[in-house]
């Protein structure tokens, strides 16, 4: 009884759309939806999708149980956060049931699953509960006034039960509460360059179809990204000297392409993409043709780096049985170098993006890319 009375103030207090009228599509949370939690997006876009999945042994009063919690919360914008956040009895009880082939992630369905939902409760917990992240300094929405705190989780909220076309709310409105969440707080990172391999990267795009993969000893140079300290500067220090080493190396001419990696990461909330300012300098200062620099400007962290570089070689349809060459300053170079930035890949992502070979120089190392790094994982939001 108490389940079903949950269900019933959970529709209730659903805003509702005229009969006859279709909810309206956001384009904006759309195109989140679909890169941070594609496999949710597909079962709330398929027709019948959700009912089928409702349908499942244990789903529906597991649902309704999440409901009832929800619903106990009453107008307590903290509690209706916490409420939302998935309890790992209830993550395995949806795992479980998505159909085999919902998504195309090499390890199963069930894995992205998992993946997903433990995003959904990393927004939940950093932009909603105010949880400090891993790296304070870079990730989180940092300090924000209470007044402020309180104006993104009511918006987040009534966001949540507002119907968007296409969306996966009638399964659980956790997931819209966690984009809303990101969209209100104006972190919407994750699609800010898409189409990817459009807008700066269309001219390496095309050169790249025409390439013959064999003739260069390297795939590629993944010049990783240093961020500044100071919010007005474009171009850090350390990144000057890197574009320095990349036009250098790629002066030699054994090198397919350049991608630059970095994203908004220094300082938290600054204006400049990394990967961006890069590529203007080598282009303006050092005359590197455009089509030979590709962008990947999304990864915050050096683990990501080299995963987010790997995605675009597979894009490019570069072999990932090639080697590549990482550029960088010595001490960033020794890091990547080292058994402990292994160990911080594995705890970050689940596994290691691709294998560190030979030194060539003090700036340089050699790098196999893995087929791993093609797996979407949303627990990083701003960078999944």
């Amino acid at each position: 009884m108490r389940l079903a009375l949950a269900l019933g103030a959970a529709i209730l207090g659903f805003a509702s759309v005229p009969a006859g009228a279709e909810p309206v599509g956001d384009r904006v949370i759309g195109a989140l939806s679909h890169r941070l939690f594609p496999l949710l997006d597909a079962i709330g876009t398929e027709p019948g999708g959700v009912e089928r999945l409702k349908a499942k042994p244990g789903v529906a009063v597991m649902l309704a149980t999440r409901a009832e919690r929800r619903a106990a919360c009453a107008d307590d914008l903290g509690c209706i956060t916490q409420a939302m956040v998935w309890t790992p009895s209830e993550t395995a009880t949806l795992a479980t049931a998505v159909p085999a082939g919902t998504a195309y992630a090499d390890d199963g369905s069930a894995a992205q699953a998992k993946r997903e939902i433990e995003g959904i409760n990393v927004v939940l917990r950093t932009f909603g509960l105010g949880q400090v992240p891993r790296y304070p300094q870079i990730d989180g929405a940092g300090p924000i006034d209470p007044i402020e705190v309180r104006a993104r989780l009511q918006a987040a909220d009534w966001l949540s039960r507002t119907p968007r076309a296409g969306s996966a709310q009638a399964l659980d409105t956790s997931v819209d509460f966690a984009l809303a969440l990101l969209d209100v707080s104006d972190r919407t990172d994750a699609i800010g360059f898409d189409p990817l391999m459009g807008g700066l990267n269309a001219a390496a795009t095309r050169r790249a179809r025409s390439l013959d993969w064999t003739r260069w000893r390297y795939s590629a140079m993944i010049v990783t990204g240093v961020g500044p300290e100071t919010p007005d500067a474009a171009l850090s220090p350390f990144g000057k000297y890197h574009i320095r080493l990349a036009a250098d190396r790629f002066a030699r001419g054994d090198i397919a392409v350049i991608i630059l990696t970095g994203g908004r990461a220094h300082p938290r909330g600054t204006r400049f993409t990394e990967a961006e300012q890069m590529r203007a300098a080598l282009i303006e200062r050092y005359g590197v043709p455009a089509d030979a620099i590709v962008v990947e400007p999304y990864a915050r962290h050096t683990t990501t780096n080299l995963r987010n570089a790997t995605r675009l070689l597979a894009a490019l349809g570069a072999p990932l049985d090639k080697d590549a060459v990482i550029v960088c300053n010595p001490g960033q170079s020794e890091t990547i170098a080292s058994a402990a930035f292994a160990q911080r890949n594995l705890a970050e992502l689940g596994y290691v993006p691709g294998q560190v070979g030979r030194r060539l120089s003090p700036t340089e190392l050699e790098f196999r890319p893995s087929p791993l790094s093609l797996r979407i994982d949303p627990r990083d939001p701003l960078d999944p």
